[in-house]
């Protein structure tokens, strides 16, 4: 008793909690009301009800458009309370549906004032990405000249780095390029300043391997790259580059790679057929630069050891609308800028920002990681030279791709707040029966076998609680069930209880008389009696209509041709007994025999 009743109390605090947690509930706008009549509804009793509401409320239901004269959808103006008032009105038995004509917008932008001059983003179609994830609690190493703590950056997360050029702690940039970089990977975003990167929840460690004059050398990256595999780095970008093989750094990337690090490398800025190392080596991927208009620069390499493009921007003469904007500092004053820049140093912290997405969104080997980049990735037919690769970095699709497969707690509570469970409002208005009033029937119906055990025992099986819930609310989670040009009445009819049987396949709100009464139990009884296992399924579906009528007696749903009145709660109460009392008569034998 008590496993229970704690369980009851579980069930209730989580709807208490679904339903008054706005961070998951539906908040849809919206100031009219869709009512799309029945196709089999004839013009004149549809000129009737429009007539019947205009009286009624003194208010004019419309035509949404000339398109909506075939499939009779009208729009009007209204509140949830005049929603509310519709739906339980006789006009829901001419229409299929009476729903919020709600307001969609376009998908959000950043509020950075300068995001409009970043072509890149939108390039790689960040915004749909964002919708999914930003990065949060990846962290990204950024092996360069170090990075400065610039405005825009301020509310960007950091990991502890080190300067490996100095030998000390602290990685501050002394030449721009590593901000420039870093910001493109995660400035802040929507802080009403500068400009957007791409994973702007994630962490940046800084590691300095560049003097102030851009040089660096393998035994000082190579490290760094261990350090950065060693202090929980999950995605490198190196926006650097050289002739000559070094087996110390291509040993350093394997170990990072072992310890599921993407490394993302630049590919060089010569114009030559084959990237620069460490873009050629194993385990990393190559990033050739693309410009403005998504063709490949002049200045990028292409061929050997190119796996992706992204945008690197060009720039012409003084006009650098063309190039990457990021904040950066100016290398000569140590002054926070806000700079455009070129290269495929600028298009590699493209890839690494979007691996980063693709991490959070619980990809982990780095191989997959590389594979989804790839096959997400706008492939281009016509690329003999391999200019592209496996094609333009697509974040969008990445992380669509990276998620296809896997359910997490935050795919269920989508699903939940997409089919409207998240919203209150559904709870107490939605559906033929509403949500809360079917878990009242389910759990009452458990109650009630409870009660009958104690007096008639019996044994507790799979087929008396599958009858327990079949009969008291049915799978009433198949009611939100699409699919595209399917008929839809298979789902609402799978998602009924038997009661809501006989009118479900016109979407018709009323329940059925005879559907709502002992007849379907005393028929489950009469020819499941004799059979061992199908008779608890009998007992358990005629316990759960019990239930489900006594709670719609209470609640009012409707009957057909009896209303919603004192008649139809004395049916629904009077057959609810009914069915008790023939639970009863088929649990008495049990006494006898046991």
């Amino acid at each position: 008793m008590k496993r229970f009743l704690l369980l009851v109390l579980f069930l209730v605090g989580l709807g208490w909690a679904l339903t008054n947690y706005q961070g998951l509930a539906t908040q849809g706008t919206y100031n009219s009301i869709i009512l799309d009549f029945r196709e089999d509804v004839g013009a004149a009793q549809i000129e009737s009800q429009i007539e019947a509401i205009a009286q009624q409320f003194q208010i004019a239901p419309r035509y949404n458009s000339e398109f909506s004269l075939e499939d009779h959808i009208f729009v009007v103006s209204g509140d949830p309370a005049f929603l509310n008032k519709l739906k339980h009105s006789e006009l829901r038995k001419y229409t299929e549906y009476i729903e919020p004509n709600y307001i969609y917008s376009k998908y959000a932008v950043p509020n950075d004032p300068e995001y409009g001059k970043q072509w890149n983003m939108r390039s790689i179609n960040v915004e749909q990405a964002w919708d999914e994830t930003k990065g949060k609690d990846i962290t990204v190493a950024v092996i360069d000249t170090g990075i400065s703590p610039v405005p825009d950056l301020e509310a960007t997360k950091f990991a502890a780095g080190y300067d490996f050029v100095n030998d000390q702690s602290e990685a501050k940039d002394d030449n721009g390029h590593g901000t420039h970089v870093a910001g493109t990977i995660a400035q802040s975003t929507n802080n009403n300043f500068g400009v957007a990167g791409i994973a702007y929840e994630a962490t940046l460690m800084p590691l300095k391997v560049l003097s102030a004059d851009g040089g660096g050398t393998v035994a000082d990256i190579a490290e760094a790259i261990r350090f950065a595999a060693d202090h929980g780095a999950d995605v490198i970008n190196m926006s650097l580059g050289g002739g000559g093989e070094s087996s110390l750094m291509k040993e350093a990337i394997a170990y990072a790679h072992s310890k599921n690090v993407v490394v993302v490398a630049a590919a060089g800025n010569s114009g030559r057929n084959a990237a620069e190392y460490p873009a050629r080596y194993p385990y990393v991927i190559g990033v050739s630069a693309l410009d403005a208009s998504g063709t490949k620069t002049p200045y990028s390499n292409f061929g050997a050891g190119i796996d992706i493009s992204a945008p690197g921007g060009l720039i012409n003469g003084e006009d650098k609308l063309g190039g990457i904007l990021q904040n950066t500092v100016n290398p000569q004053t140590g002054e926070s800028v806000f700079e455009a820049y070129q290269g495929t140093s600028m298009a590699s912290p493209h890839v690494a920002g979007v691996a980063a997405l693709v991490k959070a969104m619980g990809v982990e080997n780095p191989d997959e990681v590389e594979d989804v980049l790839k096959q997400s990735a706008l492939a281009i037919e016509d690329d003999p030279l391999n200019h592209y690769g496996a094609g333009k970095l697509n974040a969008a699709e990445a992380v669509k791709l990276a998620g296809r497969g896997k359910f997490s707690f935050r795919d269920f509570f989508r699903w939940l707040r997409d089919n409207g469970y998240l919203n209150p409002r559904f709870w107490f208005d939605g559906g033929v029966i509403a949500l809360w009033p079917k878990i009242l029937m389910v759990l009452g119906s458990y109650l009630v076998a409870w009660f009958l055990k104690h007096y008639f025992p019996f044994a507790w099986t799979w087929s008396l609680s599958t009858g327990l819930v079949m009969g008291s609310s049915g799978l009433f989670f198949l009611r939100g069930l699409y699919l595209y040009d399917a008929p839809q009445w298979p789902f609402r009819l799978m998602g009924s209880s038997i009661p809501e049987m006989g009118s479900v396949v016109q979407a018709n709100g009323l329940l059925n008389p005879f559907f709502a009464s002992v007849l379907i139990p005393l028929v489950l009884v009469v020819l499941l009696l004799g059979h061992a296992s199908w008779k608890w399924f009998a007992v358990g579906t005629t316990i759960g209509v019990a239930v489900c009528l006594a709670v719609s007696a209470v609640n009012a749903p409707g009957l057909m041709w009896l209303g919603e009145g004192a008649i139809a709660r004395v049916f629904l109460a009077a057959n609810a007994l009914l069915c008790f009392a023939l639970v009863r008569l088929v649990l008495k034998p049990e006494t006898r025999t046991s």
